[in-house]
């Protein structure tokens, strides 16, 4: 019965699409909430476009598979750093011209206010987001808490059940960092088959415990429901439900692994001008502030940050909350999308027989 809910209110939702001016799809639950309310809306209302947002547990196969069909229902989509690049060498996304996007509010061209590497030949940043775990602090309290990578793996110290994303990426370098390998060299020992093999030995410490997650909805809900003594999630997920909800919910940040999101158009997008509006529009100095008052990853533009970050309880100072933070970048990891480009598709293949064993 729930699989034919999620259907039905998937099909709604492509339906309305059709008579929209722009669609933009993007991963559901607190995070397309935060970039309708910041994006979405704020543009339909200054242009007279009318715009609508439609979820997915991971928009990038989405896309492909419509435009491999020659399908296209999508202008806009937000896809993770890796995919917005090995989508666009495979041709499946329009290009965008950086010239284009507007400047920072200070002036600043756009080519500079933005943060090294946030704007791709195919994708413009909307955020930085992080990987991390967390804990119920009522539950694990004093100093018997989580505060390293090492300690989600620690069966012993805290038994229970872990929550861990069914994939490869993030969850590879997690398991070497808490395998004690420094941050700065995660990439060379995994491009090497002894550096896989550890990654999945000390994954192998845990797998009997491991209830898996595959949209960014199910952490916070896993650790409500007792589910899991702690689980890894996306940042601002956590923060949505320990700040926005009140939920008893405690971020570790030590091995953190954060990267841009970023804003893709398409080929084939049924309004690609349109789209490529919307864009420079979400992803402006103004664009990025909102967002980031909506959920705790941080802008990619240095002129978003230049005034204080509020939450948009009108109390939360944002800044703490964010994989950027000094205090929060202690131990933390720059995703590879280079090293996720050339090796998705083995270490996933290698990772679903993993599963199955």
């Amino acid at each position: 019965m729930k699989k034919t809910l999620i259907l039905t209110t998937a099909l709604v939702s492509f339906a309305f699409a059709a008579n929209a001016d722009v669609t933009v799809m993007s991963w559901g639950g607190a995070y397309g909430e935060a970039q309708t309310e910041a994006h979405v809306k704020p543009w339909a209302a200054a242009t007279g476009n009318a715009a609508v947002m439609v979820d997915s547990d991971n928009p990038a196969p989405a896309i492909k598979a419509m435009v491999e069909a020659g399908n296209v229902t999508v202008d806009v989509a937000s896809v993770e750093y890796a995919d917005a690049i090995r989508l666009c060498d495979e041709g499946m996304l329009e290009p965008i011209d950086a010239s284009t996007l507007p400047a920072g509010t200070d002036g600043t061209p756009a080519t500079e206010d933005f943060l090294p590497g946030a704007v791709t030949e195919c994708g413009v940043s909307t955020d930085i987001w992080s990987n991390v775990f967390a804990y119920d602090s009522s539950k694990l309290t004093g100093d018997n808490v989580p505060k390293t990578a090492a300690d989600f793996f620690d069966l012993t110290k805290f038994p229970g059940k872990r929550g861990l994303k069914k994939g490869a990426k993030a969850v590879l370098e997690f398991a070497l960092i808490a395998d004690g390998v420094p941050v700065g060299e995660i990439y060379a020992v995994l491009d090497t088959p002894e550096g896989v093999d550890r990654a999945f030995a000390k994954l192998d410490t845990i797998k009997s415990e491991v209830v898996w997650w595959e949209a960014g909805a199910q952490p916070p809900q896993l650790l409500a429901d007792g589910e899991v003594v702690m689980t890894t999630a996306y940042n601002g997920r956590i923060f949505n439900a320990a700040i926005g909800e009140g939920k008893p919910f405690t971020i570790v940040w030590d091995g953190q692994i954060y990267e841009n999101e970023m804003y893709v158009v398409p080929k084939g997008a049924p309004n690609k001008d349109l789209a490529m509006e919307f864009i420079k529009y979400a992803t402006s100095t103004e664009g990025l502030r909102a967002q980031a008052q909506n959920i705790s990853y941080g802008p990619a533009r240095k002129s978003s940050m230049k005034e204080e970050l509020i939450f948009k309880d009108g109390k939360t100072v944002m800044a703490p909350h964010l994989p950027t933070a000094p205090e929060n970048l202690g131990n933390a990891l720059e995703t590879s999308a280079t090293f996720w480009v050339d090796h998705d598709a083995e270490l996933n293949e290698r990772f679903q027989a993993w599963l199955s064993q």
